[in-house]
């Protein structure tokens, strides 16, 4: 039988939901906000250059590889829809379910940097890096920073999935790590629609 903390049990969904509970901790939301704020400023500036510069960013834009951009979306959505999945499972005290769904959000995650690779390598040996316009410098930097937040992110789950795994989960740890990781996703959703599909 699986233990399960006291933590997982005294969450009832239905009433946290009614309450207006805020998953997780209140520093990661902070952070979250502050994160959202700055890329928020990114895209404002992106947009801006974007107007003046209209034809010299749809030729560039032409040059990324969007199958791999869509790909990459279909693999965080997949990921953020089985930590949400693995949240639940959590809080209804459904352990075991909820180390399976979470060990998925992490394969599906960590899928993404080995995807975002085969995109850059020959992107690279073409000659296209951040000097090659004013484009590619917002692509790299956003989609590099972008990165780094995938990585940390892969971090953060790694250790909500091994909490999850020893049989006795702490539902805030599951939710703030959950919440990092929808910021994750959301940030990409933003990019690969301003980066690959906005003409």
């Amino acid at each position: 039988m699986t233990a399960v903390s006291t933590d997982v049990s005294v969450v009832d969904p239905r009433k946290a939901a009614r309450a207006g509970h805020l998953p997780g901790e209140s520093s990661m939301w902070f952070f979250v906000i502050g994160d959202l704020l700055i890329f928020a400023f990114y895209f404002v500036v992106y947009m801006y250059y974007r107007g003046e510069n209209h034809q010299v960013f749809l030729d560039s834009q032409a040059k990324l590889n969007t199958d791999i951009g869509a790909i990459n979306t279909v693999v965080l959505l997949t990921s953020s829809l089985f930590v949400a999945l693995g949240t639940w499972a959590v809080r209804t005290g459904k352990t075991r379910d909820a180390y399976r769904l979470l060990c998925l959000a992490w394969a599906c995650g960590a899928a993404f940097p080995v995807l975002k690779a085969f995109e850059y390598i020959p992107e690279v040996v073409a000659g296209i890096t951040p000097g090659t316009n004013l484009f590619f410098m917002f692509y790299f930097v956003m989609t590099g920073m972008h990165l780094c937040h995938v990585f940390l992110g892969l971090v953060i789950l790694y250790f909500v999935v091994r909490n999850v795994g020893s049989g006795r989960p702490r539902i805030s740890l599951v939710e703030t790590g959950a919440t990092y990781w929808h910021m994750v996703d959301l940030l990409w959703i933003v990019l690969f629609a301003l980066l690959y599909l906005m003409r």
